[in-house]
């Protein structure tokens, strides 16, 4: 059976949504820019070799839709060869992308792809234009499909006793994190500037992510209202920040690697999917760690550096505090509630991340997980080479 390799990987930066710098620009001619300077650093790789861009999308609509991974890799210059599709596991569809790649290296069905996502929130709202629901999935005792995400973190908040003070203190480590991890240049060898549109028909170079926030506080973080519940603990300040971004992954098989004499980052060692209650999908992560812990035939201990998406903080501390995760190696340069959250490319945003900072960091070993709405969760783990 094949090995699967990481090749390279790089994103956008993450743009903030509704007034950001991705405002007048389609999200994919953003992910487009983003294949083809990830191939521009790869020039042995032969282009006519790669079977398929896989692109996770969370909200398949609009300049989202009709087969965007299709249109990305025409955008890109792929061969016509070379064949696109989209893929939707909400938050996880990205990481999705990457395990589907995994899956058909191991099994021959392929010797080279390009894996990552997509997401405007700006452009295509969450749930999108016209959702139509199924009455059945609104009735008990059918489980709540339909949930706010920000209720399940209040849901998670309340079953955990995670007060509001461990919330706003989680998000401010994570903006002094990624603010630092700026400052010290740690992205920039992720990120690939981008040529925006501006108003007025300009363009500008957009080179870092706009969501981190250095002038941020307790104080500021304790101001702020609940955003879900009267009485509630979760606010604007302790979740992730709507964004618009993409990245992608380029992956080959081991016999492609010696047959080109192309170097790899990192072998992909395993990956697990697993459900829960959709009322409170943030804790799925405390499930799928194990599962895919097992299947790698490791133990928590082995890993160097976790990669946890943080929806919310309410549910990302029940995870680390459920599965006793160790803070130091936790989203060292930042998670999403200061980079963001752009749903369908956050999964490939953190297996980016995570690779980059375990060069950074000379590590081994890393695990990338995050919840799904709908109550899901992924984890895959990575090893370097």
């Amino acid at each position: 059976m094949e090995k699967a390799f990481i090749i390279d990987a790089a994103r956008s930066p993450m743009g903030r949504s509704n007034k950001g710098s991705y405002v007048y620009t389609r999200i994919d001619d953003v992910a487009s820019q983003v294949v083809t300077a990830l191939l521009k650093k790869n020039p042995d790789v032969d282009l006519n070799l790669i079977e398929d861009l896989i692109v996770g999308c969370a909200m398949p609509e609009g300049e989202q839709g009709l087969n965007v991974a299709r249109n990305i890799g025409l955008l890109s210059g792929l061969p016509l060869s070379s064949g696109g599709v989209t893929v939707n596991r909400f938050c996880a569809s990205s990481l999705e992308t990457i395990n589907i790649a995994f899956q058909s290296i191991m099994c021959g069905n392929g010797e080279l792809f390009i894996a990552g996502g997509i997401e405007s929130m700006t452009h295509v709202p969450m749930g999108g234009f016209n959702p139509s629901l199924n009455e059945r999935l609104m009735k008990k005792p059918m489980p709540e499909a339909y949930i706010s995400m920000g209720i399940t973190a209040e849901n998670v908040a309340k079953k955990y006793n995670i007060s509001r003070n461990d919330q706003d203190h989680f998000a401010l480590m994570s903006h002094r994190k990624a603010v630092a991890a700026e400052q010290q240049g740690r992205f920039k060898k992720e990120i690939i500037p981008i040529q925006a549109l501006t108003a007025k028909n300009g363009s500008a170079i957009i080179a870092k992510d706009e969501a981190p926030r250095a002038d941020t506080s307790l104080e500021k973080l304790a101001s702020l209202k609940p955003a879900f519940l009267k009485d509630g603990t979760v606010t604007a300040g302790n979740s992730s920040p709507l964004t618009d971004g993409a990245a992608m992954v380029l992956l080959g098989s081991k016999s492609f690697l010696k047959k080109k004499k192309v170097k790899a980052l990192a072998r992909i060692c395993a990956m697990a999917v697993i459900g829960v209650d959709p009322a409170f999908m943030g804790i799925a992560p405390i499930y799928a760690v194990p599962k895919v812990l097992k299947r790698a035939k490791m133990k928590l201990s082995d890993i160097d550096l976790i990669e946890l998406n943080e929806a919310f903080a309410a549910q990302s501390l029940a995870v680390l505090n459920e599965l006793k995760l160790d803070v130091n190696k936790l989203n060292v340069n930042g998670g999403a509630i200061a980079l963001g959250h752009p749903l369908g490319a956050s999964g490939a945003r953190i297996i980016t991340t995570l690779i980059h900072a375990m060069i950074d960091r000379d590590v081994s070993t890393g695990l990338a997980t995050m919840c799904v709405g709908g109550g899901q969760a992924v984890a895959t783990i990575i090893e370097r080479v």
